[in-house]
């Protein structure tokens, strides 16, 4: 019995332990029901068997307690109580009995001839017998009264325990009784599963053999064993709003450029990405209108497409051709997708100044109101230059909105198209809402819609071509547009020596004339002049006598970008004659006389005769034609690069321009003079806003000429303070030495050019105080909003305007 109630507790014991785990299972179940919320059989399925599995470990919990309490604690009560109380009374019972017996012992022994021992012996004896007669009565009694009670505590015990058990029983199959009906329906629909899969599986197996039948007989025939025939697809009208998402490798921005692989999407015209499912998602564009995209092929890695935004560049990597072509695709569907379905309003509302991709503007401390009046006259001027009442690509009048590397005027729809050219083509920026720079509103002016027109539209008459208008729909313009400047298909072509025919006279050389600082209200077209002298008698004298006559019959024949004609027309040299018509190939005349011609870029003169120019000779010096305009050039080698080199000097910017519209390289060196590039010749010839020019088209600020020295160093040998605060600005390096182991400070330091070196060491001191509060601080950059950088940014730009209106 005592051994059942071990038993019992420890059946009780592994019960309590059985539950516990069992609570453990239904809470798994749980989880995993809440995981496939979206897959309703499952869910539904976990649900139901979860809760029933819950009432069965009441139930178990129940069964338990009633072991206990009816086994356990009954049967341990009957064996503390009663059994321990019989076998006290055993005890004595055996004491008595051991006492009779040494009592029957003595009265056996007790002599005869002693009476008095036998009668002890006689009295201990009858004593003893009573006493064990009288105990041995109640030891029977109780022995036979815990027979009865072990009996009904045992039987009681166990029918409370069965009761119990048939509880449990009863209760669970009640439970799976209701649950019955829908385990047959689930059982069914296993069974429909598992015929469907079967079936599912027959055709991927028959799907994947085809597949690789297909990629072993197209890698044969094609000799490429890296085919992929996978199908790519974006869908901008997606429900869900996802055009496109995968995974991409991304060039991280630490000094170090490791490649991640993250998982991209296009989303809410946003570009982002996620490092895992559950992750926050990560911002890298937060409006595609405002960026572009292109394939980059100048890396290392293959399939690397980049992002641009006004603000930063995202290099990203696909896995294939295809889907970089995929990827590419996608993100300007979502940037035409988005101009469209956005309102104009709303596009403005969201614009701020890290949409304009220019270089970093003067913050202003200026309130919305005094904005407002700025953005307005900045408006009125800008739209004063000729052809800038209307955009430049439609007509469509007052325009707002600016390309500020082309300098032309656009309407709000024609900037949206010229933003998805992306930054290298055209900047975009608002003439209401951003910040102008008094150099960069300069350089607005200096070009215009007329004078860039008669550059990229040069031959849209010829050529037969309506112009889209105002009222033209948005896929017209956007035609246009990349026919005109990315395919630049209405330029003309640049003359040289061999497109001419024999018959014809050929210029033999050529030079810019260069463009002094002039009022910009003055209107004189511009195009190429000519000089016709006797063969072997091209002396300066004669160029200058031809200077003479020019200003004689034109007196403002500067150059002026405000209203340009024509950049390449030819004038007749005949006396009285009017301007011949245009050749279709080269835009030149010629003359059979042997005579040696030179083409000048830059100014529009009258015909000048051969007889004029010796009159004139006697009163013109050398000085004069090397004061206005360039060493003369061969014309067998007039290419885009030469002539922006040549431009960039005679601070003649829309010939700039139509270089650069040629295909001119930003950066071109010039082998024949010590390596030097446009820029150092835009600061060699003084004019800030040239250089403005190309630092607006991606000129390098520190690309160094053969003795190592840069634009920095040249503007300050020069003496030039305003072209200085625009490269400090830019970001130039001015710790850079040339070959002699100079820098700019030590160069403005011997020159005692007391501005400079001002500038130069407030320069050094601001970056050196940047540096120091925090590792992220570069050179050339304005991360920091703390009084010194504004003061110092401040400085710079009131430099800068000092001297804008003299360069």
């Amino acid at each position: 019995l005592v051994q059942l109630v071990k038993l019992c507790s420890g059946m009780i014991e592994a019960g309590k332990a059985y539950i516990t785990t069992n609570k453990h299972f239904v809470s798994g179940v749980r989880d995993l029901s809440q995981q496939c919320k979206k897959d309703e059989m499952i869910s539904e399925c976990l649900d139901k068997f979860g809760d029933s599995l819950q009432e069965m470990i009441n139930y178990h919990m129940i069964l338990f307690d009633q072991a206990q309490r009816s086994v356990r604690q009954q049967l341990h009560n009957f064996v503390k109580d009663d059994v321990r109380k019989f076998k006290e009374t055993k005890k004595q019972f055996d004491k008595v009995r051991e006492d009779m017996e040494i009592s029957l012992v003595k009265n056996a022994q007790a002599p005869r001839h002693k009476p008095h021992e036998v009668e002890e012996a006689t009295g201990t004896l009858t004593i003893t017998r009573k006493c064990f007669r009288h105990l041995a009565l109640d030891y029977v009694l109780q022995i036979n009264v815990l027979q009865a009670k072990k009996k009904f505590e045992i039987l009681d015990a166990m029918l409370s325990f069965m009761h119990a058990q048939y509880t449990f029983f009863q209760q669970g199959y009640s439970l799976l009784h209701e649950l019955d009906p829908y385990m047959k329906k689930l059982a069914t629909e296993l069974d429909q599963l598992v015929i469907d899969s079967a079936v599912e599986k027959r055709e991927m197996e028959h799907k994947h053999a085809l597949i690789q039948q297909r990629v072993i007989l197209v890698s044969f025939y094609l000799q490429d064993f890296s085919y992929d025939d996978s199908k790519v697809e974006f869908n901008v009208d997606a429900p869900n709003g996802v055009v496109m998402e995968g995974y991409l490798f991304k060039r991280a921005s630490n000094a170090f450029k490791t490649w991640n692989r993250r998982w991209f999407s296009i989303q809410n015209s946003q570009l982002v990405y996620q490092k895992k499912l559950k992750d926050v998602l990560t911002v890298v564009v937060e409006d595609l209108r405002l960026c572009t995209v292109k394939p980059c092929e100048d890396i290392e890695r293959r399939f690397c497409f980049e992002v641009v935004s006004p603000t930063k560049s995202c290099m990203l990597q696909a896995d294939s051709e295809k889907l970089r072509q995929a990827w590419i695709q996608a993100v300007q569907a979502s940037i035409a997708s988005a101009y469209r379905e956005s309102p104009d309003s709303y596009y403005i509302e969201r614009l701020d100044r890290t949409a304009s991709p220019s270089t970093s503007s003067i913050d202003s401390a200026t309130d919305s109101r005094e904005r407002s009046v700025k953005g307005e006259t900045i408006l009125q001027r800008v739209q004063s230059i000729p052809g800038n009442d209307q955009c430049c690509d439609c007509g469509q009048p007052d325009p707002r909105w600016a390309s500020i590397n082309l300098g032309i005027l656009l309407c709000i729809e024609c900037s949206g198209i010229h933003r998805s050219l992306g930054v290298h083509c055209s900047k975009v920026r608002s003439l209401t809402l951003d910040s102008w720079e008094p150099e960069l509103l300069k350089l607005m002016c200096e070009l215009g819609n007329s004078t860039m027109n008669q550059i990229y539209e040069a031959q849209c008459e010829e050529l037969g071509l309506k112009k889209p208008t105002a009222g033209s729909s948005r896929q017209d313009k956007e035609a246009w547009i990349k026919v005109k400047y990315v395919e630049k298909k209405f330029l003309k072509k640049l003359p040289n020596g061999e497109t001419l025919t024999e018959n014809e006279r050929k210029p033999r050389r050529w030079c810019v004339k260069k463009c002094q600082r002039h009022n910009s209200t003055t209107k004189a077209p511009t195009a190429r002049r000519k000089y016709r002298h006797e063969a072997g008698n091209a002396s300066p004298a004669m160029l200058s006598s031809a200077a003479t006559l020019e200003r004689k019959f034109r007196r403002d024949s500067l150059f002026c970008p405000d209203e340009l004609d024509s950049l390449f027309s030819y004038f007749d040299t005949g006396a009285g004659s009017g301007p011949r018509s245009l050749s279709s190939d080269s835009g030149l005349g010629g003359s059979t006389d042997g005579s040696t011609d030179i083409l000048v870029f830059g100014s529009v003169v009258d015909s000048v005769t051969e007889e004029e120019c010796e009159v004139s000779e006697e009163s013109s010096g050398e000085a004069e034609i090397e004061q206005e305009a360039s060493d003369l050039e061969d014309l067998r080698e007039l290419h885009p690069g030469l002539l922006i080199y040549k431009a960039a000097q005679a601070r003649n910017l829309p010939l700039m321009a139509e270089a650069l519209a040629h295909g001119a390289e930003i950066n071109w060196v010039n082998d024949e003079d010590e390596n030097k590039t446009p820029l150092i010749q835009a600061v060699m010839g003084g004019s800030l806003i040239a250089c403005e020019f190309l630092l607006q088209n991606g000129a390098d600020v520190n690309q160094r000429d053969i003795r190592g020295r840069a634009p920095l160093h040249h503007a300050t040998y020069l003496g030039h303070t305003g072209q200085v605060c625009l490269f400090l600005k830019r970001g130039a390096n001015q710790h850079a030495v040339d070959g002699d182991g100079q820098d700019p400070l030590s160069i403005a330091v011997q020159a005692a050019n007391a501005d400079i070196v001002t500038l130069l060491r407030l320069a050094r001191m601001n970056e050196e105080m940047r540096e120091a509060e925090g590792p992220f601080g570069q050179p050339g950059q304005y991360p920091s909003n703390s009084p010194t950088e504004l003061q110092y940014r401040k400085c710079i730009q009131e430099f800068i305007s000092l001297n804008i209106d003299e360069c």
